[in-house]
């Protein structure tokens, strides 16, 4: 209460044009903008295949996630949110998306929401351990995670109306409780669908006005196109296409600019993914880290031999 939260702090340092913003757009369907991108398919192919001849398997999933991550340490503003016209930066780097399960009987389609930690010092091959195992542990049939038990408490319409109502007035004041915090997959930096994954197109989604979710990412199905190559000629291209949706109040036109920027450089670039940044940017002093992953051990391991 009172600008105190479990997953966020109120930040006191902004741009007053940015603090005023919510008291002129309230919510966040207000202040949606869009924006559509088209990744380099090729570049990413190629390093994914790379990758897998040396033993490590990765997904364009993993890779646009791992960008994500690696451009949100570069710029914390991306990883703020808005609640009761309070500006906040998280104390965590998560990214919520759906998984289908496995099910016994092959025409029955069951989903799990997934909430993924990470630490702004990830490299890819850690973004994709992480997400590798919140996949497992969430794709099995008789796999209810604490987002899947919460809503299935719910199903009673009355029951839910009196639950989302209080939670909506409990987020609002900050005292939320932790447990519902992290079960709820609309309290997270991204909110991202991989619309390939099921054969359709790029969306630009809402993004919803329960929780904090900021920015939300869709990846969609590869396209076939003609571009014109360095000398002229027709060259045909596969492109990735991404529909991005992101609450413009958080930070400054400048900023998203400068995320977009950086996104397309990393996903040109994937390889400086393969080793943590140098520097890891927190607003107003406010860290926070995870425990490390078996490849990140194994690459401190690996330091420290050829140290001593």
């Amino acid at each position: 209460m009172f600008g105190h939260r479990a997953d966020g702090h109120v930040l006191k340092t902004i741009d007053p044009i940015v603090a005023l913003t919510p008291y002129l757009m309230p919510m966040r369907c207000d202040a949606q903008v869009m924006l559509g991108l088209k990744l380099d398919y090729e570049k990413m192919a190629r390093y994914i295949v790379a990758q897998g001849n040396e033993g490590h398997r990765l997904t364009f999933m993993e890779l646009i996630i791992a960008t994500f991550v690696r451009v949100a340490s570069e710029i914390p503003e991306i990883n703020r949110f808005i609640c009761n016209k309070r500006m906040y930066a998280r104390t965590q780097l998560t990214v919520s998306f759906v998984v289908l399960k496995d099910t016994s009987t092959p025409d029955s389609i069951e989903e799990n929401t997934v909430k993924c930690y990470f630490d702004p010092r990830d490299t890819i091959y850690d973004v994709a351990e992480r997400v590798r195992v919140a996949i497992e542990q969430n794709k099995k049939e008789e796999a209810d995670n604490s987002t899947m038990k919460v809503a299935k408490l719910l199903l009673n319409p009355i029951l839910a109306n009196v639950v989302v109502g209080l939670a909506r007035v409990l987020d609002r004041y900050g005292i939320m409780p932790k447990y519902i915090l992290d079960a709820s997959p609309f309290h997270t930096s991204l909110f991202l669908t991989n619309m390939a994954s099921i054969g359709m197109p790029a969306v630009n989604h809402h993004i919803y006005n329960f929780g904090t979710t900021s920015i939300f990412l869709s990846i969609g199905n590869v396209e076939r196109t003609v571009q014109a190559g360095p000398d002229g000629k027709a060259v045909r291209k596969r492109l990735l296409p991404i529909g991005l949706t992101a609450d413009e109040r958080i930070c400054a036109g400048a900023v998203y600019a400068k995320m977009v920027d950086r996104l397309n450089y990393y996903i040109n670039n994937p390889s400086l993914l393969e080793e943590p940044p140098e520097y890891v940017r927190f607003e107003e002093g406010h860290s926070f880290s995870l425990p490390e992953t078996k490849a990140k051990k194994k690459r401190r391991e690996k330091q420290e031999g050829v140290q001593a």
